[in-house]
Order: structure tokens, then C-alpha cells, then sequence
């Protein structure tokens, strides 16, 4: 990844998290693990980034992060429900301290009455309790420009759940 904008964001994250030494999960959708890729691009990152969860189908949420079958059922993988669950999925099953989840639809095509391309539900988590929750409508731009911003969206929602947090662990 040699996007600019995007290591710049997540270099921020790391040195963020590195300074109060926290670990970070991903759980990601339509992302397909570019949040991951972007941390990891970052020489050191591993002492930040714990790992990540692809889970592209609703099965792979339901199965690696414990998304209940009935939230899909009811609010549709792309909802603000499906992002909680699977944030919280991925802060249960990592030993970190903040998960973020991103879940939508890149396009061009997969948009349903109400939910249109460019549709992003983003949810981040810290183990002290503390969420955040967006939801950003990108548009019908093209599949890289949605996924790109859907990155650089879940890096700032990281570096802002980084900001207030502190690990309850010993310093390296």
C-alpha cells in the first residue's frame, strides 16, 4: 500500500497506541483486511496490531466474531447493529485493548433499498467501555475510492478511541 494519506494515518495510530501501550483488533467487511494491511505496511506495527478478522460473508461474522444470525437477519450485515456485534466479536476474541469493525457496501453493486453503494457502518471499541459509532455514505464513486476512505475513516476512529485510553499492562 503506498497511499500517502492512509500510512500517514497509520503511523499516527501506531505511535499513538505504541506511546499508551495498546493493542488493536480489526474485524472488517468490505475492507477485505485493508485496515490490517495499512497498519502493518509500518515497520513495528506488530507491537500494536494483535491481528485481524476478514469476514466477508455473513457466515465468516457469524462464525469468527460471534455476529448473532438474528442481527443480520433483522438489521442486514450492513447496519450499525452488525458493526457493534462485530467490534465486540473481535474485542471478545483478541487479547487487545480497542477493536474496530467496518461493514458496507463498496459497490458497484450490492446496494438494497436504503442502503445504497457507498454505505459504511464503522464501529470502534475499547475494552474500557468507550465506543464510537458512524456511519458515512462515500457515494457511488467507484469500489477503490469507498474502500480507501473506509480505511482512512477506521484509522481515525482508532486514533481517537487511542487518545483516551491506557493499557492496564506493564510497560515493555
Amino acid at each position: 500500500m503506498t497511499d500517502r494519506d492512509v500510512i500517514a494515518a497509520a503511523e499516527a495510530v501506531l505511535e499513538l497506541c505504541k506511546a499508551r501501550r495498546l493493542k488493536l483488533a480489526t474485524a472488517e467487511s468490505c475492507t477485505g483486511g485493508l485496515v490490517a494491511a495499512a497498519l502493518s505496511e509500518i515497520p513495528g506495527s506488530s507491537l500494536v496490531l494483535d491481528r485481524g478478522f476478514v469476514t466477508y460473508s455473513n457466515e465468516a461474522k457469524q462464525q469468527m466474531l460471534g455476529v448473532a444470525a438474528a442481527t443480520i437477519a433483522r438489521y442486514g450485515a450492513v447496519s450499525h447493529e452488525c458493526a457493534l456485534e462485530m467490534a465486540e466479536g473481535a474485542l471478545a476474541r483478541a487479547p487487545v485493548d480497542l477493536a474496530v469493525a467496518v461493514t458496507g457496501i463498496a459497490g458497484p453493486g450490492g446496494a438494497v433499498p436504503g442502503k445504497p453503494v457507498g454505505l459504511v457502518f464503522f464501529c470502534g471499541l475499547a475494552r474500557s467501555g468507550r465506543r464510537i459509532a458512524c456511519e458515512r455514505r462515500f457515494g457511488d464513486a467507484g469500489r477503490a475510492h469507498v474502500r480507501r476512505a473506509s480505511v482512512l475513516q477506521a484509522l481515525a476512529l482508532l486514533e481517537d478511541l487511542a487518545a483516551t485510553e491506557t493499557a492496564d499492562r506493564p510497560q515493555d
